[in-house]
């Protein structure tokens, strides 16, 4: 039986996949523009990709409390999004790394602004019985974008002969049509009943305690998250083409795309919590394979099934945070966890970099492995949860 789709899910979808095809247009080239074109050193390039991370948690948390401080939802939304497309025109016309780092500044901030705030009008249109497959469907159109924004990019710049400045200007085009649906067609639940400016707390004590433990577990694993990033260079090491690489990576956003609905959907069947441990699982096989493997051909193989990890994590954890607290509350909690996850991606990617250069490339993935492994049995055995 095909399940219905409330609206506001499907334009809000639709939107993130827009951006999406926008985002990863620009993201695998940003490296190349800073360094090819503005000729900055590659320390800048780490500069400005943590400054711009750094800023998404932050804003996250921040954004998300004051969206349920005043009980508004989609001005956040819109914002974020749009600050995000601005982002695209000024990285091209960017003459200066400065320039690029006060755009990727914007598009960060823009993402901490509506990244809490959508996660809430998701759950608006959720219940109990379908939180999965509502967060997985939205992954999987995100995914999409992530499919086909790389590939427009490889085209782009082969058509343009390698002209980087035009194809961050025409990936503000995709990213507009995003705002402009979000702006038109999604509308808000409105809450007559309650205050605006409603006083909200953030109390820690008084979460439940399986919100707490499943936060902790979370940040653990994202100590060995490291960027994507590190899965590239290794596939470059190991021979393959900075097209191949690409591709590759565009394979794993495929898998994703493929896997994140029923994924989401066998969590409404048999527990949220369950199946994003069975992501930990595959996401330490992944790591530990690319620890050791010599040879271009299982990066085929690996990516792959790297797309099950996110597809086993991403839409599945916030549905598993939606049975733990209310819509009232969720800006927060939701803007909450997803700083505490920026952050420790943020401390994996700075350790995975150490670990490359000063031991081998192959600690990275031995070390993100571990922290997934004990991850996954802390959350199997620990005291506030039930064993997968």
């Amino acid at each position: 039986m095909v399940k219905k789709i409330p609206k506001n899910v499907v334009i809000l979808s639709v939107v993130s996949f827009f951006n999406d095809i926008a985002s990863e247009m620009i993201y695998p080239i940003v490296p190349l523009f800073l360094t090819s074109v503005l000729h900055a050193p590659v320390m800048v390039v780490g500069l400005i990709e943590g400054i711009a991370e750094a800023t998404a948690s932050i804003v996250k948390f921040v954004a998300g409390y004051i969206s349920d401080k005043v009980r508004k939802r989609k001005i956040f939304v819109v914002l974020g999004y749009t600050l995000g497309s601005i982002s695209k025109l000024l990285i091209g016309l960017a003459t200066a790394w400065p320039f690029v780092l006060f755009a990727r500044f914007i598009d960060r901030t823009g993402k901490g602004l509506r990244t809490s705030a959508r996660d809430s009008l998701l759950l608006q249109n959720t219940t109990a019985k379908n939180r999965g497959f509502i967060f997985g469907f939205h992954r999987s159109l995100d995914s999409a974008g992530a499919v086909l924004g790389p590939l427009i990019a490889l085209f782009l710049l082969n058509a343009l002969k390698e002209n980087i400045r035009m194809v961050f200007l025409l990936a503000f085009i995709p990213a507009t049509i995003g705002v402009i649906l979000l702006a038109l067609f999604v509308t808000e639940k409105k809450s007559p009943d309650e205050k605006l400016f409603e006083k909200v707390r953030f109390n820690w004590s008084s979460l439940k305690p399986k919100f707490k433990y499943f936060f902790v577990v979370s940040m653990i694993f994202g100590l060995g998250n490291s960027s994507d990033a590190f899965l590239i260079l290794r596939s470059k090491q190991l021979g393959l083409s900075v097209t191949l690489s690409v591709l590759a990576y565009v394979l794993y956003n495929a898998v994703q795309t493929l896997f994140a609905t029923p994924a989401g959907s066998l969590a409404d069947r048999i527990g949220a919590r369950k199946v994003f441990g069975y992501g930990l699982l595959v996401f330490a096989f992944v790591y530990f394979s690319f620890g050791f493997i010599n040879s271009p051909f299982f990066i085929w193989v690996l990516f792959p099934v790297y797309g099950l990890y996110i597809a086993f994590t991403d839409g599945v954890s916030k549905a598993y945070i939606s049975e733990l607290i209310t819509e009232r509350e969720s800006g927060t909690y939701f803007g909450i966890y997803q700083m505490g996850i920026a952050l420790t991606s943020f401390l994996a990617s700075f350790i995975a970099g150490i670990l490359w250069s000063r031991i081998h490339p192959s600690t990275t993935f031995f070390y993100g492995s571990s922290t997934a492994v004990l991850a996954f049995l802390i959350l199997s055995y620990g005291k506030h949860t039930k064993k997968i």
